[in-house]
């Protein structure tokens, strides 16, 4: 089941872009894609979407051309799924979100859940869209992750119970 798209009729960008991410579970299966989460499995444990719910954001960013499924196994079939350049393209827009959650969403002593080296500059590269330490901007590709311990410790949690769980799984 795709998303609904409701303002193909007007003109206005963000509107527009509402329509393809403008949701938190579509923004949460980009988060996984963009740390490299390529398998359905681990998507939908680091959400914690429904089935359902994850293969809906999955087919509708498939359809809007943002993810591209590549077969990994025949039998039975399974696809990982990867981002197009349209989808590359969105790192920006998580790097905002990102940065505007750890300013304020988070209390200082939280401190923050990845911290990113620019391998370019092999400095610490802030919160985006541009390095702090040489000011070119910064691209996926381009970027060392290093969760910090709590980070790390509640995503392995998370895979670790969806382990468990007797889940249902959605067709791939």
């Amino acid at each position: 089941m795709a998303l609904k798209k409701t303002s193909p009729e007007t003109l206005c960008p963000i509107a527009r872009a509402e329509d393809v991410v403008g949701d938190r579970w579509t923004v949460l299966v980009l988060r996984e894609l963009f740390m490299r989460n390529h398998r359905y499995d681990e998507i939908q444990a680091q959400t914690g979407g429904t089935p359902q719910m994850v293969a809906a954001r999955l087919k509708s960013l498939e359809a809007d051309e943002m993810v591209e499924r590549r077969a990994y196994s025949e039998r039975p079939p399974r696809y990982e799924y990867h981002l197009t350049a349209k989808g590359q393209a969105f790192y920006s827009v998580v790097l905002a979100l990102r940065a505007w959650g750890e300013t304020w969403c988070k209390t200082p002593q939280e401190g923050m859940a990845v911290r990113y080296t620019h391998q370019r500059c092999g400095q610490p590269a802030g919160l985006g869209p541009l390095c702090e330490h040489c000011g070119e901007l910064l691209r996926r590709d381009e970027l060392v992750s290093e969760p910090s311990a709590a980070y790390a410790l509640e995503r392995q949690e998370r895979r670790e119970a969806f382990k468990r769980k007797p889940v249902a799984k959605s067709a791939e």
